[in-house]
C-alpha cells in the first residue's frame, strides 16, 4: 500500500505474469520492459536512469529526449540467394551519418527535449522485414538459424553504426554528455563486443548475462566475421575518440513505413498473418498479402 507500506493483498506471481503476457499478445504491441536489464545497458547512467519508452517501445533513454528513426528493408539486400553484406554495411554507415545530420534539422515539441537531444544526439537506425527475409531464405522465424541470422544482422548494424559514430567524433567531437558517461558507455560497448564474439562469460556490470551470438547456428559465416569486426572497430575507435551519439540503433515496429517500403513483415516481428487487412484512418480497409510465400516454398522444395 502506497499510503502506509502495508501488504494490501497477496496474489500469485504466475497468474499476474500470465495476465501481463496475455495483454501484450492480445493487443499485438508488446511493451514489457525489464527495468534492471534496460539500465544495465544504459550508456548514460550519470544523467539518470531510463524510466520508460516511447509509445511503440523501441526507444528507451533518458526523460525528455527523442530520436529520429530510419529503417532499412532487409529483403532488398538479398539477391540471387545471398545476403549482400557489403551493401548492408555501406547503407548502415550512410544512414548513421544522415541521422546525425538530422539531429540539427529536426523540430522538437519542447525546449527541454530539443536541448537534451542536442546534448546526447541519440539516433534510431533500424531494420524491417526480418520475417520476410527468413521466409524467403527458407528458415523458420523461431529456429536456431533464424535467431543467429537475426543476431548477426543486428550486431553488424549496431556495431557499424557505433563505429561510424566514433569516426564522426574524431572529426566533430563526442556528444556533449559523453565525458561523465565515458566509462559506462565503453563498458556497454565492451559487453556488446563480447556478445558479438559469442562469449558466454566475462560481462561487466550486468544482473543478467545476455544470450550471445551463436556462431555455429549462423548459416552465413561472413556475417559472423563482419559482426565481430564491427564491434572490434567500434570499441577501438570509441576508446580513442569517444562517440558522437549516445545511442545509435532501435528497431521500430514500422507499422506504416513498412507498407511504403513494400515490406511483408514489420520491424523485427514475425508475420501477423499471411493475409492482413489494414484499417484506414479515413475509413475502409485494404488487403495486404505476404509475397514472400512463393520464394519461401521454392527454397523449401
Amino acid at each position: 500500500n502506497r499510503k502506509n507500506g502495508e501488504v494490501a493483498r497477496i496474489i500469485k506471481a504466475r497468474d499476474l505474469w500470465d495476465q501481463v503476457g496475455h495483454a501484450a499478445w492480445a493487443c499485438a504491441d508488446p511493451g514489457i520492459q525489464y527495468h534492471d536489464t534496460i539500465n544495465d545497458w544504459h550508456t548514460c547512467p550519470e544523467d539518470g536512469e531510463i524510466r520508460g519508452s516511447n509509445p511503440c517501445s523501441e526507444y528507451m533513454f533518458l526523460d525528455d529526449t527523442a530520436c529520429n528513426l530510419a529503417s532499412m528493408n532487409l529483403l532488398t539486400f538479398y539477391t540471387e540467394g545471398k545476403f549482400d553484406s557489403a551493401a548492408y554495411i555501406h547503407a548502415t554507415r550512410l544512414w548513421t551519418v544522415t541521422l546525425e545530420i538530422s539531429v540539427m534539422m529536426a523540430q522538437f515539441p519542447s525546449p527541454e527535449i530539443a536541448e537534451r537531444s542536442y546534448k546526447f544526439r541519440t539516433l534510431g537506425l533500424g531494420y524491417a522485414n526480418i520475417g520476410g527475409l527468413l521466409m524467403t531464405m527458407g528458415y523458420g522465424y523461431d529456429s536456431a538459424e533464424g535467431r543467429a541470422l537475426c543476431g548477426a544482422l543486428t550486431a553488424i548494424m549496431t556495431g557499424e553504426s557505433y563505429r561510424t559514430s566514433a569516426e564522426m567524433a574524431a572529426e566533430l567531437g563526442a556528444f556533449p554528455g559523453y565525458a561523465p558517461n565515458a566509462e559506462n558507455m565503453q563498458r556497454v560497448i565492451r559487453n556488446h563486443r563480447r556478445a558479438a564474439h559469442g562469449e558466454s562469460a566475462g560481462y561487466e556490470g550486468l544482473a543478467v548475462d545476455p544470450v550471445p551470438l551463436i556462431h555455429g547456428d549462423c548459416t552465413d559465416a561472413a556475417l559472423v566475421a563482419h559482426a565481430k569486426a564491427a564491434w572490434d572497430k567500434a570499441l577501438e575507435l570509441g576508446e580513442k575518440h569517444g562517440y558522437r551519439n549516445a545511442q545509435v540503433s532501435v528497431i521500430a515496429p514500422t507499422g506504416t513505413i513498412g507498407l511504403v517500403m513494400d515490406c511483408d513483415t514489420t520491424g523485427i516481428e514475425p508475420d501477423f498473418a499471411l493475409v492482413k487487412f489494414k484499417k484506414l484512418a479515413g475509413g475502409g480497409y485494404f488487403k495486404i498479402i505476404n509475397r514472400s510465400v512463393p520464394a519461401a516454398l521454392r527454397n523449401l522444395g
